[in-house]
């Protein structure tokens, strides 16, 4: 039975789960969610305490938050793709990282385009920079993180949630020249395959993006 990924092209968590997919060259069928198709908000509605997307439909199960999805595949579908390794010790790192982009990189981003979505023109400034410096305080520690860290082969964990999270990120609060080493990594990231076809899928959406879309990836 082939699988069903519930969410949007330009989600920045629904991309994590298609960074997975892709790259373990899983079948799924993509079924986005807005208002041409009702249906596909309805199983996401009713999957999650609070109805949010990506949500993975695997035949009678539901699987939804993107890390819970990017396990699921590694565990029942693609075990020998790498997104987790099977080491124990090594997963529970790669777990660790993981966190670390969704909590110190994803969040506070998130959190300044929900300032200019609540008001347009008018954010709250000082919200607004204490959200940028949790990101240059982030950003300093990838950049000393990334001395130790060897590229894998392909595709784990911890790409699928760092590709989404300093690409937007960059655009909400530009990462310093300084930086070369994270600076060159996310150019890495958004160079591979199943990276750049999520880069591509979402480019017909950029207008929508609050602060306005940098010409640029």
């Amino acid at each position: 039975m082939t699988l069903a990924l519930y969410g949007h092209p330009f989600s920045s968590y629904t991309w994590k789960a298609l960074i997975a997919l892709q790259a373990a060259g899983i079948a799924f069928d993509f079924r986005i969610v807005d208002p041409d198709h009702p249906e596909n908000g309805e199983v996401v509605q009713t999957t999650g305490p609070l109805g949010k997307f990506p949500v993975l439909v695997d035949g009678t199960t539901r699987i939804f938050e993107a890390t819970s999805i990017v396990e699921h595949l590694s565990l029942h579908h693609a075990p020998d793709a790498g997104l987790l390794p099977f080491d124990a010790a090594e997963a529970a790192r790669v777990r660790m990282m993981d966190r670390v982009f969704d909590n110190y990189v994803m969040t506070p981003m998130q959190a300044v385009v929900d300032e200019h979505l609540r008001a347009p023109g008018n954010p709250d400034m000082t919200r607004v920079a204490e959200q940028r410096g949790r990101l240059d305080r982030t950003y300093g520690w990838l950049e000393a993180w990334l001395r130790s860290y060897e590229l894998p082969e392909g595709v784990t964990l911890i790409e699928c949630a760092a590709a989404p999270s300093l690409f937007y990120a960059d655009w909400v609060h530009p990462i310093a020249d300084g930086m070369s080493r994270l600076k060159r990594w996310r150019a890495h990231l958004l160079a591979l395959p199943p990276v750049a076809q999520c880069v591509e899928a979402a480019r017909p959406y950029r207008a929508f993006f609050p602060l306005g879309a940098p010409d640029r990836d």
